[in-house]
C-alpha cells in the first residue's frame, strides 16, 4: 500500500506558515489535503483562518486542531491518536499538511512517523521551514519577539527553555526546504546574502527559496519525497526548546508578485538507450543548474512501457508505469526552478 505523504511546516510565530498553507489550499487543484494544526489555548486562530478558505479540498472535516500544547511534547497523547483517526477515515487524503507551533522542535515530530501505529501508512514528504527573511537578516529570528515570549509563557506543556537562536538552528537542521518569506522587505544583495548563509547552515541538497506572503507553487512545496523519518542523519536537534502557537502574519491584501520568482518549461528529446545512465545525467544537470524539481516521461529504446521520471534536487527516481498505447512515444520533461534558469543550456544538457 502506498504511503500517504505528509509535509511538516515549521517556523517561528509570524514567519508566514499559515499564509503558505492557505496558498497551498487555494491552489490544490483537486488534491485532497488534510491539515493538522498545532494551536495552543482556546483561540484556534490559525484553524479559523484556514477553515475559511472556501475550497472543496479543505472542508472543516479535513482540519484537525491540536490544542494540548506544543506538538513535540505531546506526540503520544495527542498527535498519534489524531493521525490514527485521520488514517481510519474511508476518504483518505491525498496529502497531509502539519503546521507546528512556532516553538516546537520539528525532530521529535518527524521521529513520531516511525511509531508502529502509523509507520506503514504515512511518510514525511518533507520538512518545510519558513523564516521571516527580514527578521533573520537582522538577527532577531522573529519580527515580534514580545509575542514569541508571550507564546512561550502561555504554554504549560513546554518542557524546554531553549534560546531562540538554538531553536532556529534546529528548525534549519530539520529542513528539506527553507522558505525565506517576506523577501520583498529585503534588498537584492541582502536577500542573496541571507540565502547563501542559510544554504551554508542547512544540510547538503536543501533548497532555499524566496517567497512573498507564502506564495509558492504547489509543485515546489509538495512532492519532495524526502522520507524524512527514515533519514534523520544531520537533522537531530542539538538543544531543547519549546513554545507554541502561530498566529502567523495575516499578510496584507496586496497581491505583489505571485510566482514571478519561479519558472517552468518543457524539454523534449529523442528516445533514451539506457535509463540508469540517463538518470545520472539528469542528476548532474540538476546539480549544475540548481533545478528544484524535474518530472516527466521518457521513451526508452526497445521498451513498450513509458518510463516515469521524478527528481527532487539531486534525487532521481524512475519506474516503468504503463504502455505508451495510443499516445506518441516521446520524452517530455518538465523543469521547475527559480527564475533565471538557462533554458538553452539545460535543454542541451538533457538532450545530449
Amino acid at each position: 500500500m502506498k504511503k500517504i505523504p505528509a509535509t511538516v511546516v515549521t517556523g517561528f510565530l509570524g514567519a508566514g506558515k499559515t499564509s503558505l498553507i492557505r496558498h497551498l489550499l487555494d491552489n490544490a487543484k483537486g488534491k485532497r489535503i488534510a491539515l493538522i494544526i498545532n494551536e495552543f489555548g482556546d483561540l484556534g486562530i490559525d484553524g479559523d483562518i484556514l477553515k475559511g478558505c472556501g475550497d472543496e479540498t479543505c472542508s472543516d472535516d479535513d482540519i484537525f486542531e491540536l490544542s494540548n500544547g506544543c506538538i513535540c511534547c505531546t506526540v503520544a497523547e495527542d498527535f498519534i491518536p489524531t493521525m490514527e483517526a485521520l488514517l481510519a477515515r474511508p476518504d483518505a487524503p491525498d496529502h497531509i499538511v502539519i503546521e507546528t507551533s512556532g516553538l516546537a522542535l520539528p525532530q521529535p515530530l518527524v521521529r513520531a512517523f516511525q511509531w508502529p501505529q502509523i509507520a506503514t501508512r504515512v511518510t514525511v514528504d518533507g520538512v518545510v521551514t519558513v523564516v521571516d527573511g527580514k527578521a533573520v537578516a537582522e538577527g532577531v529570528f522573529a519580527a515580534d519577539l514580545a509575542a514569541v515570549e508571550a507564546q512561550r509563557k502561555a504554554d504549560d506543556t513546554l518542557d524546554h527553555e531553549t534560546p531562540l537562536s538554538e531553536l532556529f538552528e534546529d528548525q534549519i537542521a530539520a529542513a528539506d526546504m527553507i522558505v525565506v518569506n517576506k523577501a520583498d522587505l529585503l534588498g537584492e544583495m541582502q536577500a542573496d546574502a541571507l540565502v547563501a548563509r542559510l544554504m551554508g547552515e542547512a544540510r547538503p541538497g536543501v533548497h532555499v527559496v524566496r517567497s512573498v506572503m507564502g506564495k509558492l507553487p504547489v509543485d515546489v512545496v509538495l512532492g519532495q519525497g524526502a522520507e524524512a523519518e527514515a533519514n534523520m542523519d544531520g537533522r537531530d536537534e542539538g538543544h531543547h526548546h519549546h513554545h507554541h502557537n502561530d498566529t502567523d502574519d495575516r499578510d496584507d491584501d496586496h497581491e505583489h508578485h505571485h510566482h514571478d520568482d519561479f519558472e517552468t518549461f518543457v524539454v523534449e528529446r529523442a528516445e533514451v538507450a539506457d535509463p540508469a545512465t540517463f538518470a545520472q545525467q539528469v542528476a548532474g544537470v540538476i546539480r549544475a543548474h540548481d533545478i528544484l524539481r524535474l518530472k516527466g516521461f521518457v521513451a526508452v529504446s526497445g521498451k513498450p512501457m513509458r518510463l516515469a521520471l521524478q527528481a527532487v534536487g539531486p534525487r532521481v527516481e524512475t519506474y516503468f508505469d504503463q504502455p505508451f498505447g495510443e499516445s506518441p512515444r516521446a520524452t517530455r520533461l518538465v523543469v521547475i526552478g527559480q527564475a533565471g534558469l538557462d533554458h538553452a543550456a539545460i535543454t542541451q544538457a538533457l538532450s545530449a
